[in-house]
């Protein structure tokens, strides 16, 4: 709907460069060295990341969001980074780094013990019994970056976020408010950002997400959300101080997969042959196999999917680019990473009801693979009124 979106210089285009390029425009020279999206300079800002609000969905849907709408012409389009799933994003987004360099490489993925019997699977977006977070995204985040350099940093989210495994790995730094309904989060945003003259102020909302998920990004039900976000993004603009600049991006979007077009691993054990563990999520599959079974696993996974997904190995996909630049993979996440990546496509998913808790198999709108719905996100901006 309407223009395009204006051009980005080159390798500026995903997530990753958002929170350089914003601390770059509050006078940062830290990430001068790489490709920036240019912003307006600023004193402050105030960066909201509205879960689940792909490009493409909003841009389908603008007549739910007047505000946002008003700012397409501005907004930049933006890719999310592989595989399209929350707690990858938030990785590429805290870190600015690609995935293959913090690590944080799916939904669901390999954690290597000393032997292939301790090998064991973990969810990165809940973290249950998972390992030290500082140790596994080791790399420091743009907001201990910019509370370095003397920019106050404050996060606003749920509660229950502070201190988790994936806040720790992915966005530590400077300190957190926690609140629950989205009007008290812009008030607590407006209020950290009035606090100091100098400010980096980061607020996440996940309901949109959440109703996606569960309704479908086409339903009434996600209409309703965005219409809500939409008018408390318009009083967040109106009332930050002069001096300060608001941003809004997502982490990924999402596509409806009816669920007569999803192959259940329960009733099709073959697909499971050579396959030690299953990570990544439906529309994103990681298999990891056993010693010398990738081969014959891509070959059934390829037969029985055809033209509805891509089967690459794990090999293809770092020298295709998917988790960053060549050269960008670290040792240390290489194994994290599955043998063979099953990317669905269309209207494709796979799931397993024995391993999967039945309300995730319930879920409607799905994410995690390269489709333009998946992996395309906003950055809407309004830069500050002075400098």
């Amino acid at each position: 709907m309407g223009s395009a979106p204006p051009a980005l210089p080159v390798g500026a285009g995903t997530l990753s460069a958002v929170l350089p390029s914003v601390l770059a425009s509050l006078g940062s020279p830290r990430y001068a060295a790489r490709p920036l999206i240019p912003l307006t300079p600023a004193r402050r800002a105030v960066v909201v990341l509205v879960d689940g609000l792909g490009d493409t969905l909003v841009r389908r849907r603008a007549g739910h969001a007047p505000f946002l709408r008003s700012g397409l012409a501005a907004a930049y389009r933006l890719t999310c980074g592989f595989p399209s799933t929350t707690a990858t994003s938030m990785g590429s987004f805290g870190t600015g780094l690609p995935p293959g360099a913090h690590g944080l490489v799916g939904y669901e993925v390999l954690v290597p013990g000393a032997t292939p019997e301790t090998d064991r699977i973990l969810n990165e977006l809940s973290w249950d019994d998972g390992p030290d977070p500082f140790t596994w995204q080791p790399e420091p985040t743009v907001f201990e970056a910019a509370e370095a350099e003397g920019v106050a940093v404050t996060r606003v989210g749920p509660g229950f976020f502070d201190g988790s495994g994936l806040t720790n790995a992915a966005l530590r730094g400077g300190r957190f408010r926690a609140a629950y309904q989205l009007a008290t989060r812009v008030d607590e945003a407006l209020a950290a950002v009035r606090a100091t003259p100098r400010a980096l102020v980061y607020l996440y909302w996940g309901d949109v997400d959440k109703l996606g998920h569960v309704h479908g990004p086409s339903s009434p039900e996600w209409g309703a959300e965005v219409e809500r976000v939409d008018a408390e993004l318009r009083r967040l603009v109106a009332s930050v101080p002069s001096d300060t600049a608001v941003y809004v991006t997502a982490d990924h979007g999402m596509v409806e997969v009816p669920f007569a077009d999803r192959i259940d691993l329960a009733v099709e054990p073959r697909l499971l042959d050579g396959v030690r563990h299953v990570g990544g999520e439906p529309r994103s599959v990681q298999l990891y196999c056993a010693p010398g079974a990738a081969q014959d696993v891509s070959e059934t996974w390829r037969e029985r999917l055809g033209e509805n997904a891509t089967v690459i190995s794990r090999s293809e996909a770092i020298e295709a680019g998917l988790f960053g630049p060549a050269g960008s993979v670290a040792d240390r996440v290489l194994p994290r990473i599955g043998d063979v990546l099953v990317n669905c496509l269309g209207s494709m998913a796979v799931v397993d009801s024995v391993r999967m808790r039945p309300e995730l198999i319930a879920l409607l709108g799905l994410h995690g693979s390269v489709s333009e719905d998946e992996i395309a996100i906003p950055l809407f901006q309004w830069p500050a009124r002075t400098a």
